[in-house]
């Protein structure tokens, strides 16, 4: 057995490193040690060994060798040749074909000392191979896009991982035929499914997109707000992916000319599944379909991992404990305010009290807490399910959001009858909550007896922690950004994200998001600012009075706390 201490003779790219003194002698030679006992190249040891950036070892190779180099951000999918390299030897070889030119191959690399993978893939191909030297880490992610998109992707998965599907109501449609049930029950669309969805839930993703198109079928991620293409599976498997989905979320497979809602149940093991809300939607080259991931874990995070400020936690906390009255969260869709109404719920979620919801829908299996979901067809209104709950004994009511005057005045009237009323708005802040309850036609004096606090709130990507770093902002544009001028005395710096990312954030620089709120008690003085139909910027004035911090100075407080960016606060703080 050959040891790894052994004197190993350099090739030309490490020689060079450790000329250009990018590598100490004694690293080089350790390195292509390793890479000589594991059977890799001295490129893909070198990366994983973090001693030097992707870019400056490409640069250092493509000098070395006299190739060109190439980034691989420039490149078009699209023009990419099909069919050159088999995909088995691509993937173990790490070559990329870029363009066929007469009878020459150029071939994106990243270790060009590999030269019997170059023979290899020259005498595959048929053609003269011209090497273009690239960044190993993006040359991964291509190959794996690559092999990602092509069918044999979905022969390829193991058998053995996969998981239980469980369908949420009742049996499948009857309107399934024999037909039907070999095309949705066919093996390999049952496992690309399986592991789209488990690659949603490692990625952290809302939602997944499964997107139709006349040329094309692609599978788009919503990761940290953002939505991200992740596959590009054959066209041709459109329709029993579509029907596939549908069976188990006990959709009318056979119905593709009108929009439906289903539900269906990822069981991850024995202590922990998933929920999905489904929703299609008939276009013009057939359903598109996205899937809502509901995440339980989300609710019971606890009120510490939500980015509340300390005083603005002890207000939120002091208002919902209380034995009755009404709190209100807004903000626009996507901007967490389920998730914060939940965590309240968790809160209060003990044996001695009772809690009712109505929702549209339910989103989050609480257990011990009484969910309605609304079904306005069948007359079942947030305004019915609040009648109905006042004659349940409750302690708690949650209505998922306030549309119209009447369930107004039900949860007013019921949070002025000694029961704690949780709900939404879509409005832009605290203050503009208040005058939007005037325009529904709610009473001002209503209005000031019942609500104890509101409190607005938005997503921000959070930078992520391994490669976020400082940036040099002038203070020009930090003073425009709403930052007082002593308070940039230095002893702060603003973060950043690093261009390009790293593997802990997949290249995106953010990873996660940190929620930006305003919260509002209603003091005496702004009751009696309501009293007087005041504006929505009379309360405002009193509440920057009483010490309430509004979104973009929250917002900028993160920024001090370096975990997200300006452009990320100025983004979603923007009126």
């Amino acid at each position: 057995m050959v040891s790894a201490t052994l004197p190993t003779k350099m090739g030309g790219l490490a020689r060079m490193l450790v000329q250009e003194q990018l590598l100490s002698e004694v690293e080089a030679e350790a390195i292509q040690a390793q890479a000589s006992l594991d059977n890799t190249s001295f490129v893909t040891k070198l990366v994983h060994s973090k001693k030097l950036a992707p870019m400056q070892i490409a640069q250092a190779a493509a000098t070395a060798f006299g190739f060109p180099l190439l980034d691989l951000n420039a490149i078009n999918a699209d023009y990419l040749p099909k069919n050159t390299i088999n995909l088995k030897l691509m993937h173990s070889s790490r070559v990329m074909a870029l363009q066929v030119r007469g009878n020459t191959l150029f071939v994106a690399l990243s270790d060009p000392t590999n030269l019997h993978v170059l023979d290899t893939v020259q005498f595959q191909a048929g053609l003269t191979l011209s090497p273009i030297v690239v960044e190993d880490d993006k040359l991964g992610k291509w190959i794996d896009r690559i092999i990602e998109a092509n069918d044999t992707s979905m022969q390829s998965l193991d058998v053995g991982d996969e998981i239980d599907l469980d369908m949420l109501h009742g049996d499948e449609p009857s309107s399934e035929s024999d037909a039907q049930t070999a095309e949705v029950d066919d093996a390999p669309i049952v496992k690309y499914l399986q592991k789209m969805l488990l690659d949603a839930i490692n990625a952290g993703a809302s939602d997944l997109h499964f997107e139709p198109y006349e040329k094309f079928y692609r599978i788009r991620f919503r990761v940290d707000g953002i939505l991200k293409e992740i596959a590009r599976p054959p066209l041709a498997i459109k329709d029993k992916l579509a029907s596939r989905i549908k069976v188990i979320s006990s959709l009318d497979i056979a119905e593709k000319r009108v929009p439906q809602d289903g539900r269906m149940k990822l069981v991850l093991s024995k202590t922990r599944s998933i929920d999905f809300r489904v929703s299609t939607l008939p276009t013009l080259q057939g359903e598109k379909i996205v899937m809502r991931i509901l995440d339980p874990s989300s609710a019971t995070l606890g009120i510490e991992a939500l980015g509340y400020e300390p005083e603005q936690k002890a207000a939120l906390l002091a208002a919902v404990q209380r034995p009755y009255g009404m709190v209100l969260v807004t903000g626009p869709t996507g901007s967490g305010k389920t998730v914060s109404l939940y965590t309240c719920l968790n809160i209060l979620n003990e044996p001695g009290i009772n809690i009712s919801t109505a929702e549209d829908p339910a989103e989050i299996n609480l257990p011990g807490v009484n969910q309605v979901n609304v079904n306005e067809k069948a007359g079942l209104t947030f305004a019915a399910a609040l009648k109905s709950f006042l004659r349940q004994d409750p302690d708690v009511i949650m209505v998922g959001e306030i549309r119209d005057l009447e369930t107004a005045d039900i949860s007013i009237k019921a949070a002025q009858t000694g029961h704690m009323v949780l709900s939404t708005l879509h409005t832009n802040d605290a203050p503009g909550t208040l005058t939007r309850l005037m325009n529904m036609g709610v009473a001002p004096f209503n209005i000031a007896s019942s609500v104890i606090l509101i409190t607005a709130q938005r997503l921000a990507r959070r930078l992520c922690k391994v490669c976020k770093h400082p940036v040099d902002i002038p203070h020009e544009a930090l003073l425009r950004a709403g930052f007082q001028a002593e308070e940039l005395d230095g002893s702060w710096s603003p973060y950043g994200p690093l261009a390009g990312g790293c593997d802990a954030c997949n290249g995106n620089g953010y990873k996660g998001r940190v929620g930006i709120y305003q919260v509002m008690p209603i003091s005496d003085e702004m009751s009696r600012i309501i009293m007087k139909n005041g504006s929505a910027h009379d309360i405002a004035d009193q509440a920057r009075r009483e010490g309430v911090r509004d979104l973009r100075q929250s917002g900028l407080l993160k920024i001090k706390q370096g975990l997200t960016s300006l452009e990320e606060v100025e983004a979603c703080t923007n009126e």
